[in-house]
């Protein structure tokens, strides 16, 4: 019989279940109508086992070249491990060399994600810190929406992996699996909420303060003092849904006006302690990358990581406002960070 191919997976499997009943490498090849030699080789290959990693010597750095690594690493933000030693013009060092020296000054980090900002928008941000830099924050209701998703943000789900295990399988759904809008607010020591938007329902003025009014008003506002709501500065930012002429004049008919509605400048989830709020939360709820398969746990979850922020931490944000307002002023309407 002619000398064939290479062995098939299906043949490979076949061999192996003969080799187990007992089979000669003869036999199997007369089973199989395959060469003698062909078998034979297929089976003291597999007996051999993988071959041993012989260590090459690895390229010594000099000090020199170290500091040289560590001046383009500064000047080369996000740039991989490659790009950083070619601009240094060191050659010859294997990628795991590379990261283990990057590792001892630099960390991986993604960019960070933030609104452009214009020179007109930075002179509305100047604007806005001057005219708030004397108010009482304690008096002022940061408010914001925020949608938790059941898969969480893109990226959360790293962390270390022991020898020999392997990384947990993570679920990849469009939308992150879809999500629930939540809203809440923060006023001094004290957290508002956090409120869950009816699944399906697309914020527009009308559902806006439809919801405000279901959930805002009659189970927290209702229930403060006149000299509380007579003090109390609401804000809110420039969606569409919060910056209409119908949802300004909605809350004025509330008693939420002029002063005691708090201008908002463009472009400034920085200036919005509530935003801190939001990443203790989903710091919480996403640890160790979890995720999650109804609505209606990913909202459990938030309610159960709102109970547990306490009014320190509160109060922490919320006395940040005069500092992020200097650095407004101090940064010319630059972003601050958050």
């Amino acid at each position: 019989m002619g000398q064939k191919k290479d062995l098939t997976g299906s043949e490979k499997s076949k061999i192996v279940r003969y080799l187990a009943e007992g089979c000669s490498s003869l036999k199997i090849a007369k089973l199989l109508k395959r060469d003698h030699r062909t078998i034979k080789r297929f089976i003291q290959n597999s007996q051999q086992g993988r071959k041993k990693r012989v260590e090459k010597p690895r390229r010594k750095i000099t000090a020199h070249e170290l500091r040289k690594v560590k001046r383009a690493a500064a000047k080369m933000p996000l740039a991989t491990s490659l790009a950083i030693f070619q601009s240094c013009n060191i050659t010859g060092v294997p990628k795991s060399t590379r990261c283990a020296i990057l590792r001892d000054m630099a960390k991986v980090r993604k960019a960070e994600r933030r609104p452009p900002l214009n020179k007109t928008h930075k002179l509305k941000r100047q604007d806005w810190a001057k005219k708030y830099l004397k108010t009482d924050f304690s008096k002022v209701l940061w408010t914001d929406e925020m949608r938790m998703s059941l898969d969480g943000p893109d990226g959360w789900a790293r962390g270390w992996i022991g020898k020999g295990q392997r990384a947990p399988v993570r679920l990849r759904r469009q939308q992150g699996g879809g999500g629930v809008l939540v809203w809440a607010g923060i006023i001094k020591d004290e957290l508002v909420g956090p409120f869950r938007v009816e699944d399906g329902v697309k914020l527009n003025s009308q559902s806006y303060c439809q919801f405000l009014e279901d959930t805002f008003f009659k189970q927290w506002y209702r229930k403060k003092s006149a000299s509380f709501k007579k003090n109390m500065i609401f804000m809110q930012d420039n969606a569409p849904s919060h910056a209409s002429k119908y949802s300004t004049a909605w809350l004025a008919r509330k008693g939420i006006k002029e002063e005691k509605l708090m201008t908002w400048p463009p472009c400034s989830p920085d200036l919005n302690p509530i935003e801190n709020l939001w990443s203790i939360i989903k710091c919480e709820i996403y640890k160790e990358g979890k995720q999650y398969t109804s609505l209606n746990s990913v909202w459990e979850a938030v309610v159960a990581a709102a109970r547990n922020v306490d009014g320190e931490q509160i109060k922490t944000l919320t006395e940040s406002m005069e500092g992020r307002l200097l650095s407004v002023l101090a940064k010319k309407g630059g972003y601050i960070g958050r």
